[in-house]
């Protein structure tokens, strides 16, 4: 058996960033992931931040919603003052 395996390995040549397709699709991708934040006028991970602290509310008001339908002596108001707030933060961004 060989096991000589710098044969298997070519130095890098650069040729696949020159080839028009891969252009093509790393403009597309970008495009992909930087349009929308840009609509909103943030950057790809200051809309990342945002959109998980988002997350992490609606979460919280879910979590409250459940407990509610449970115990609903409990959380009466939490799950519709969480909403309530994450309306009035994302209300026109970027507009």
């Amino acid at each position: 058996m060989n096991w000589d395996l710098s044969s298997d390995f070519q130095p890098y040549s650069g040729v696949e960033t020159r080839n028009p397709e891969h252009f093509a699709m790393t403009a597309y991708l970008t495009r992909l992931l930087t349009d929308h934040p840009a609509s909103v006028e943030e950057s790809y991970f200051g809309h990342m931040r945002f959109a998980a602290w988002f997350a992490s509310r609606l979460f919280a008001a879910a979590a409250a919603a459940l407990v509610h339908a449970f115990l609903p002596f409990l959380f009466e108001t939490t799950a519709s003052s969480i909403v309530r707030q994450l309306a009035e933060r994302s209300h026109n961004r970027g507009r």
